[in-house]
């Protein structure tokens, strides 16, 4: 099973959740993408809803020297969300990852002020809030998505991908109240493996998504 790309595959997503929209398990959604990869799909679920569309940027923190190998994830002004295994095993320490922390802090805020175009961030309070990914691997951003959310005060937060790992759909069961994940292969490996286009998108690609004219 592969997605032809990420607007296919959140067409598929939509069409789940549409069908729990219309069994009222889905009341005042607001969908929240996960940039820049989520946003392609949490626009075809927009759509379908009738829901607003915003983002919610979150960033990978890598290990010293080997950027790939993420260790934790922050989300807003949010204090990141550390992996201490991961950690132990790098030998690393808190004090280790603070050049690491301040980078992706940096670009964090950056991507805010630009995707945002001074407009506020939406009011969660009393919204079923979606958050939409393209595809989960370790779930490490997606669970420091979801603890920021849950802080704002949402009626109900549900994580909602195309393709999840295994390991990564039980880790979010803990912090969501619903999780919807099209497919959870055994043999996951990597979220792009599951696409026959898995093209990077640009800011552009985010800022036309959500219809800001710069």
């Amino acid at each position: 099973m592969r997605f032809r790309d990420r607007r296919q595959a959140g067409r598929e997503l939509a069409e789940k959740l549409r069908a729990r929209q219309d069994a009222g398990a889905l009341p005042r959604p607001l969908v929240l993408a996960l940039p820049r990869g989520g946003v392609a799909v949490a626009g075809e679920v927009a759509a379908a809803l009738d829901a607003p569309l915003d983002v919610l940027v979150v960033r990978k923190i890598g290990a010293p020297y080997q950027e790939e190998y993420g260790v934790g994830a922050m989300a807003g002004d949010e204090v990141p969300l550390l992996d201490e295994e991961a950690l132990r095993h790098l030998g690393l320490g808190v004090a280790d990852l603070a050049p690491v922390i301040e980078r992706e802090r940096a670009e964090l805020r950056r991507r805010e002020r630009l995707y945002r175009q001074g407009r506020p961030a939406p009011d969660l309070r009393g919204r079923t809030v979606i958050v939409v990914d393209d595809g989960l691997a370790t779930g490490s951003t997606a669970r420091a998505a979801l603890r920021a959310v849950r802080r704002q005060e949402p009626a109900r937060v549900v994580l909602a991908a195309p393709v999840c790992s295994p390991e990564a759909a039980e880790l979010m069961r803990a912090e969501a109240d619903e999780v919807l994940c099209l497919h959870q292969p055994a043999a996951f490996m990597a979220v792009g493996l599951w696409y026959e286009n898995f093209d990077q998108l640009t800011d552009h690609d985010v800022l036309e998504a959500l219809h800001v004219q710069l």
